[in-house]
């Protein structure tokens, strides 16, 4: 119930608006989207893919902390983790989970922290999460809803130490 207005341009026919209204004359959650405008697919999708982020962003700012948590393992299985666990509620010495990753013959144990917050992350949290897994880790991988401060991003990579993936809410919506 589309027809072309050209190459690379299409509008929808009215027998296309008439399927999108139900019975009482409202148009159904579905948006007719009038490209009379002039906009351009790319901009159109653009447009849909920002309210998409912010939409996905206040998702994950409305979860509790163990749903964060829940959804970190949720989100390292999708990526590939294998054994991803989520630690016990409560006093948790400073990692939330935990999970092995295979890197070609090898598996690498990594464990993660999640951070639902408003504010930015600050470079002692970041601190004291690579304290909790130094020797018992090969890398932390650590998610906000928020961002990091410019020391927490300095101190992610350091000489000697674990590798701390720093993972923000921008870039949790970006990945997913």
């Amino acid at each position: 119930d589309m027809e072309s207005g050209g190459w690379g341009v299409w509008k929808i026919t009215q027998q296309g608006r008439d399927r999108l209204t139900n019975s009482h004359g409202t148009t159904s959650t579905l948006t007719v989207a009038d490209n009379s405008n002039g906009k351009s697919l790319q901009e159109i999708w653009e447009e849909y893919e920002e309210v998409f982020r912010k939409k996905a962003l206040d998702r994950l700012l409305s979860l509790t902390p163990e749903q964060f948590e829940r959804f970190g393992l949720e989100f390292l299985k999708v990526y590939g983790f294998n054994d991803v666990e989520v630690t016990a509620v409560g006093p948790d010495g400073g990692v939330d989970g935990f999970g092995q990753l295979a890197v070609g013959l090898a598996t690498m144990k990594v464990a993660f922290q999640c951070k639902r917050w408003q504010g930015n992350v600050p470079r002692p949290e970041i601190d004291k999460f690579r304290g909790a897994t130094q020797g018992a880790y090969e890398q932390g991988i650590f998610f906000t809803t928020s961002d990091f401060t410019k020391g927490a991003r300095e101190v992610s990579i350091k000489r000697g130490a674990i590798p701390i993936v720093l993972l923000d809410g921008e870039k949790l919506v970006q990945v997913m």
